[in-house]
């Protein structure tokens, strides 16, 4: 078994055991490694030690619960193993920076940590060439896009230390209200626009002011920018595209997002010696067939 297999297992142990009391001690065990070298191993792989690990995804499955008013917040605290309702709110307001009456209160969309798939770490694809990891499938092509493609919504500056890692980072998930927004004004534009493709867009990185700008919006259908939106251009060029199948639609744009844009970025394209222009797209496609599709854009550039 590889180093890593022995990590998914715990992870994957850790998940389906979430609510109830789990020891570094068995973690260990089912590792098949000392304890003292399956946290060393475990924090280099997961990026956390194995007790920030379970508290936070223990943080991220409660928003769920959350939505549901009827349930009592201490309820929720003692089901998901913390010890007191003053205890899960000060895990809570440190982790995303509110508490969770004020979550359900406002109803923020909130970037959470997600259970990570460590074998697509480990795991390299020719173009052309399906990966399956976990519930998703991810296809790695190179595009060439002749004509600019001009889409209509609006923009938001995010701060990079708010977002970044992706699936990793915690706090109020700044594109993802954006997103909230143009969904809920869209049907006010929609002569303007055509239904069946979206577009999220990170571009103008301003290394300056730690942050960069995010687009959120819907392919154009017509020349014309209505009042009270911006419009941006999907450039012609040579691009990276990475393709992007899940379940769910929920899951695509969380779970599967951020498995693929650490596969792309972290493993795919510097085994390919490239790296990328400040820049990446996110194309949504229409629900077919029962498939929840979308692509991530970058524009390759060599390692010199």
């Amino acid at each position: 078994m590889h180093a890593w297999e022995a990590i998914q297992n715990t992870v994957d142990y850790i998940e389906a055991h979430i609510k109830e009391d789990i020891s570094a001690e068995r973690l260990s065990e089912i590792a098949g490694l000392s304890p003292f070298y399956f946290q060393r191993l475990f924090k280099r792989l997961v990026n956390r030690t194995v007790q920030e690990y379970v508290k936070l995804r223990r943080l991220s499955l409660v928003i769920a619960e959350l939505e549901k008013d009827q349930q009592r917040i201490l309820d929720i605290a003692l089901d998901y193993g913390f010890s007191s309702h003053a205890n899960f709110t000060r895990a809570f307001k440190s982790t995303y920076g509110l508490t969770p009456e004020e979550y359900r209160d406002r109803r923020p969309l909130l970037n959470t940590f997600l259970k990570p798939e460590i074998s697509m770490s480990y795991t390299m694809i020719d173009e052309g060439v399906p990966l399956l990891a976990g519930n998703i499938v991810l296809e790695i092509n190179r595009k060439t896009l002749n004509e600019p493609e001009t889409y209509l919504g609006f923009e938001t500056k995010v701060k990079i230390e708010d977002q970044i890692p992706a699936g990793e980072s915690t706090g109020v998930d700044i594109p993802g209200q954006l997103w909230k927004q143009y969904h809920k004004e869209k049907e006010r534009f929609a002569e303007y626009l055509n239904p069946d493709v979206e577009l999220g867009m990170s571009y103008r990185p301003d290394p300056q002011r730690g942050e960069f700008t995010y687009f959120a919006g819907g392919l154009a259908s017509q020349k014309e920018i209505p009042e009270g939106m911006v419009k941006e251009v999907l450039p012609p060029g040579e691009y990276v595209v990475c393709g992007i199948e899940a379940e769910s639609f929920e899951e695509l744009v969380t779970k599967a997002l951020y498995q693929a844009g650490k596969y792309l970025f972290g493993t795919w394209l510097p085994n390919h010696k490239l790296v990328t222009q400040p820049f990446s797209a996110e194309k949504y496609f229409k629900n077919m067939d029962g498939i929840y599709y979308m692509e991530v854009w970058v524009i390759p550039a060599a390692i010199e």
